[in-house]
C-alpha cells in the first residue's frame, strides 16, 4: 500500500494541474456522459472511478448513481485525494469511497462493480496489462468498462503549421515514455481487454477541430502552458525555447482562421464476459 508520501506524476499534482484538470473535465464532460450512458451507468449503479484525480468525474458519477448507488474512486496522489474529498464533502455526497493506492502494486480491493471509468490513466502507467486486469477483476460478470485513451498523440497539430508545437508534442511523448507510459496506448487496449476476458462492445474515435474562438481551444492552450513550464522544471528545455512556443501560439490565437486538430482519443466500452 502507499506510504503517505505524495506520488509525483509526469504532469505534476500541483494546484495549476488541479485547475487544468477541472477545465479539461468541463470541456470533455459531454463526451464522458455519453460514454457513461453507453456503459449503462444509471441510478443505483456501483461504479469504479480509476485514477480519480481531484474528483471532477467522481462527483458527476456520484450524482448520477444517487444515494442508492456507490462510487469507489482510486487514486495514487494524496493531494488529489484531499481535493476530491473536499469536493465531495462540499456537495454533500455520502455515496463515495475514495482510496489511496498505486494501481501498479496495490489491489483495488472491490469486486462486483457494475461499471468502471478510466480516462487518460492507461497512457501513464508502467503496465496497461496490469491496469486492465485489475479493472476486469473489480467488475461483475456483465459489468462494463469505459475508457478514453489517446491512440495517436502525434495527430495533435496546428494550422498554419508551426515549428514549436510539433517540438512540444515530441517532448511530451518522450517524457511520458521515459516515465514508463505509452501516449498511444488506446491502440493496444482492445487486445488487452480480450486477454482479460472482456469483449469490446463499442469503439469510436474522438478528434476535434477547434478555432481560437471555441471554448474547447482552452483545453490544448492551457495544457500547452502547463506542459512547457513543466518541461522547464525538469530542465528538458530552456526559457528561450518556452518563450518561442508561447509566441508561436499567441500568433495562432490572433488568427481567426487558425485551427487546432486535437490528439486522437479512442472511446472504448468493454463487457466482462466471465
Amino acid at each position: 500500500m502507499t506510504d503517505g508520501k505524495e506520488r509525483e506524476y509526469v504532469l505534476g499534482t500541483h494546484e495549476d494541474e488541479v485547475e487544468r484538470l477541472g477545465l479539461q473535465h468541463r470541456i470533455w464532460r459531454n463526451e464522458a456522459l455519453s460514454c457513461w450512458k453507453r456503459s449503462g451507468i444509471t441510478v443505483g449503479s456501483k461504479v469504479l472511478d480509476v485514477g480519480a484525480g481531484p474528483g471532477y468525474a467522481t462527483v458527476d458519477l456520484a450524482e448520477i448513481v444517487g444515494p442508492s448507488g456507490r462510487v469507489v474512486g482510486v487514486e495514487r496522489s494524496s493531494h488529489f485525494l484531499d481535493t476530491a474529498r473536499a469536493r465531495c464533502a462540499g456537495r454533500g455526497l455520502a455515496n463515495v469511497d475514495l482510496r489511496e493506492l498505486d494501481l501498479m502494486t496495490d489491489p483495488i480491493g472491490v469486486t462486483g462493480m457494475d461499471a468502471s471509468w478510466c480516462r487518460w490513466v492507461a497512457s501513464f502507467v508502467a503496465s496497461p496489462q496490469t491496469l486492465v486486469a485489475s479493472i476486469a477483476s473489480a467488475l461483475r460478470v456483465g459489468g462494463m468498462a469505459g475508457f478514453h485513451e489517446y491512440g495517436a498523440y502525434k495527430s495533435w497539430s496546428l494550422a498554419p503549421r508551426g515549428k514549436f508545437l510539433a517540438e512540444v508534442v515530441a517532448e511530451v511523448e518522450a517524457s511520458w515514455r521515459a516515465a514508463g507510459g505509452d501516449p498511444d496506448v488506446g491502440m493496444t487496449l482492445p487486445s488487452l481487454l480480450h486477454e482479460a476476458g472482456m469483449k469490446v462492445r463499442h469503439m469510436r474515435p474522438i478528434v476535434w477541430i477547434l478555432r481560437p474562438s471555441d471554448y474547447g481551444w482552452r483545453w490544448p492552450a492551457v495544457f500547452l502552458e502547463v506542459q512547457i513550464r513543466r518541461l522547464g522544471e525538469m530542465r528538458h528545455k530552456d526559457p528561450s525555447w518556452a518563450e518561442s512556443v508561447r509566441r508561436e501560439f499567441e500568433e495562432a490565437e490572433k488568427n481567426p482562421h487558425a485551427i487546432i486538430v486535437t490528439p486522437l482519443v479512442l472511446e472504448i466500452v468493454a463487457e466482462r464476459m466471465a
